[in-house]
């Protein structure tokens, strides 16, 4: 039987241990790898000789159903060479899955998060997965730029000045057709492992169709910021340069009142800053722009 574990936020819910009991018989738990800020446990576990990861969502987790939908459609070329794990068991309404476990340490805080190496595979997965299809949709800009002005309108500690030309930006904007292709969304050094050299993906929580450049959104904030040379090298594995300058803006403002807004929602204050400081250069960029 699977034991009961202390976890911050709370333990699996009753009907999700009877699937994982019986999907692995006899499982053993090893490890809690959960991030403690959304409402996903990660359980790292063994059954016989085979090594597993356990991932749960809470009553408003949406992490896990967007998981799910990566795993069934999307991570195939991933998995085909060994760079992202099989999906073993899924139940979406229940909020449960399964997968494989991955050799490998995670990039984020080590040496490799500083090697041109490290983000030309980067570069070479992800065009691999944004290759796979291309979908028009005319309604994504609208919806994201009303989902931008909804963060704004609820808790936040975006000046006000700030909010109000955010909002004026965001609300003079033209609803563009954009093209959509199949995206990690939150790909970045910690949702990367290294193994004997070889890159390999986790994490799928935000999959999703959107727009190629917006799988470039935390890199362009952070990697590539903090190591020299690292977007060249990540250009070259990709091939091309998919930000087309005016939606590429566009989508910065929406990813900077986001990160903002959500970093405070959950009390993430490291993560709020960098909501601001994104803020404050799209800001600036906006006014040079006039």
């Amino acid at each position: 039987m699977l034991a009961p574990m202390a976890h911050p936020i709370g333990t699996l819910a009753p009907h999700q241990r009877a699937l994982i009991e019986a999907w692995l018989p006899g499982v053993e738990i090893e490890a809690d790898m959960s991030w403690g800020l959304v409402e996903t446990t990660v359980l790292r576990a063994r059954v016989g000789e085979q090594a597993v990861v356990v991932k749960a969502g809470g009553a408003s987790d949406h992490h896990i159903e967007r998981e799910i939908r990566a795993h069934r459609e999307w991570t195939g070329p991933w998995v085909r060479c060994g760079r992202a794990a099989r999906m073993l068991h899924a139940d979406v309404e229940a909020k449960v899955l399964v997968t494989e476990y991955l050799p490998g340490a995670l990039v984020q805080g080590t040496a490799a998060a500083a090697a041109m190496d490290t983000y030309v595979q980067a570069g070479e997965l992800l065009r691999a997965c944004h290759a796979q299809a291309a979908i028009e949709d005319g309604d994504y800009e609208p919806r994201m730029n009303a989902r931008a002005l909804a963060w704004l309108d609820g808790p936040h500690r975006i000046a006000p000045e700030a909010a109000e030309e955010l909002r004026s930006m965001v609300r003079s904007w033209p609803s563009a057709t954009v093209t959509c292709v199949p995206t990690h969304g939150d790909w970045q050094c910690r949702n990367w492992l290294l193994d004997d050299g070889v890159l390999r993906v986790i994490d799928f929580g935000r999959a999703g169709l959107r727009p190629a450049a917006e799988d470039f959104e935390r890199l362009a904030v952070q990697e590539f910021v903090w190591h020299p040379g690292a977007e060249e090298a990540f250009l070259s594995g990709y091939g091309t340069d998919p930000r087309e300058p005016d939606v590429w803006f566009r989508q910065r403002v929406r990813s900077a009142i986001g990160t903002a807004c959500w970093a405070h929602r959950i009390g993430d204050r490291d993560f709020e800053a960098q909501g601001h400081r994104m803020i404050a250069d799209v800001r600036a960029e906006a006014a040079s722009r006039r």
